[in-house]
């Protein structure tokens, strides 16, 4: 059983509040990178192996007047960008009020924030600003052992995040909380300090449908949960805000019922879970999603249940490998997005890393995607059997059908056929995560088929899952798209 105390913030671990008593002093931050994108550009998406991306290298602390005060930002792109430290703490500042602007309860940016002010030497400011974070969120552990450094380096140096004499006796049990508090550090501060080109959009999402109002990113490396809003046709997704996110306890692509993995790949939330019908572990509500999807199932995967939850009572937040599977925010964050997340419509696409790409490189897939659909639905009009048929893969599937029925079951149905008319709309585009679908380049395409002939008429959602095999794109899956118009 964990020992907690009541204390003027609430319930926190004794030996974290015994750290927090027994400090007093100044910090001061040294964040080296190894890499970050230039001047100017957005902050809040993880770079991916062929945008510019950092490292935290070092967290260090030292004392007020030491080398290590401020945050150094070395930049090895082809043309580096080089700001001083003040011109560096101004953005960075800027940039995290910009933040509380759009979410004024934000307790990371609050946390960030008090980092930043304690790295420019202004040490009441930042202690106010965690002082008023705790304030609101008592059970914030990360904040309070920052505080606590920041305490404790009046008297020493601290050379660590926890790394004090104090807190050397603790036993196996604490110990493990310190480390999960460090992972949490390293992943909010990763996500802050590696920034973007904003002329780089996600490749995950090609397009999105009128119907779809916002998209979540899941980068399981990252450890962020990325939203994307819906400006319009023919326009790139545009970042809203992230948020730290905990995933399942084990690396890699979730497989097998009770693995402790997170599944990658194209999911979409299929209902609404408020909190007093679940489980404290589950906090204040949860999302589920469509895990096994019909991919997954195809490849025989198991298992279920993976849902997108807030936390228990009396946590704010959890280590970033923490989960059975599940996506885990905390409450505050849950209940910030929870008002747009909309079940059977809202797209979550979960990836081992985001895959960025430039906004021409974006339109000339999209328009690629567009294309093979178009040459689709009219060889389908056009009643030429062999034609329609060819832009199915070998490999294709639907529920009973494989490829050989699928053609046997069209060859027939065409026979009636004296016309056809097929119309989309409310297209939706999102390309598969490489490592979840096993290297291949996949699109999944999610719209409203509208269908018209001499012996019957229908409209139905659609989804399908494209594949491209030796330069050709051809339909891997078809089968219906089932939506719900409720949040």
């Amino acid at each position: 059983m964990r020992m907690q105390t009541l204390c003027r913030y609430g319930w926190v671990p004794r030996w974290l509040l015994l750290f927090g008593l027994w400090s007093v002093g100044t910090l001061s931050v040294a964040v080296g990178l190894h890499r970050t994108a230039p001047t100017g550009v957005e902050e809040g998406a993880l770079a991916s192996a062929d945008a510019p991306h950092a490292d935290i290298a070092s967290i260090a602390f030292s004392d007020a007047t030491g080398a290590g005060a401020g945050m150094s930002v070395v930049s090895r792109l082809a043309t580096p960008v080089r700001q001083t430290r003040a011109q560096l703490a101004t953005e960075a500042l800027h940039t995290l009020d910009v933040r509380l602007d759009t979410y004024p309860h934000d307790p990371e940016a609050s946390l960030l924030k008090g980092l930043m002010n304690f790295g420019e030497g202004h040490f009441n400011v930042a202690l106010r600003e965690l002082d008023a974070l705790l304030r609101r969120e008592p059970r914030f552990r990360l904040a309070q052992l920052i505080r606590g450094d920041m305490l404790l380096a009046r008297t020493q140096v601290v050379t660590g995040l926890g790394d004090s004499p104090l807190l050397a006796g603790l036993g196996p049990v604490q110990r493990d909380e310190l480390q999960s508090l460090r992972a949490e550090a390293r992943a909010r501060l990763n996500a802050y300090l590696v920034r973007f080109n904003g002329r780089r959009v996600p490749r995950s999402v090609l397009a999105l449908g009128s119907s779809v109002e916002r998209v979540l990113l899941v980068d399981k490396r990252a450890h962020r949960l990325y939203v994307f809003r819906n400006v319009g046709p023919g326009e790139p997704p545009r970042l809203e805000q992230s948020f730290y996110v905990s995933t399942g306890k084990l690396r890699g692509n979730k497989r097998l019922r009770g693995d402790l993995r997170t599944p990658e790949g194209v999911y979409f939330v299929t209902g609404y879970i408020p909190g007093k019908r679940l489980p404290n572990k589950y906090g204040i509500g949860a999302f589920p999603v469509n895990y096994p999807n019909a991919y997954d199932r195809h490849l025989g995967k198991t298992g279920g249940g993976i849902w997108l939850h807030g936390t228990m009572p009396d946590t704010y937040s959890r280590p970033p490998r923490d989960s059975e599977g599940c996506m885990v925010l905390s409450n505050q964050d849950f209940a910030h997005i929870q008002p747009e997340i909309r079940s059977g419509v809202t797209p979550v696409i979960i990836a081992e890393h985001i895959d960025w790409i430039t906004r021409s490189q974006w339109e000339r897939e999209r328009k690629r995607l567009f294309a093979v659909l178009t040459s689709w639905r009219n060889d389908w009009m056009s009643n030429d059997i062999g034609a329609y048929l060819a832009h199915y893969a070998p490999g294709f599937w639907s529920g009973k059908y494989n490829y050989r029925r699928w053609a046997a079951y069209k060859r027939r149905v065409v026979l009636g056929k004296r016309h056809q008319d097929v119309q989309f709309s409310d297209v939706s585009l999102f390309a598969y995560p490489e490592v979840a679908s096993g290297g291949r380049q996949m699109v999944v395409a999610d719209f409203r088929q509208h269908y018209a002939s001499n012996n019957f008429n229908g409209d139905m959602n659609k989804r399908l899952y494209l594949t491209r095999e030796h330069g050709v794109w051809r339909i891997l899956y078809e089968g219906a798209g089932i939506r719900v118009s409720g949040r």
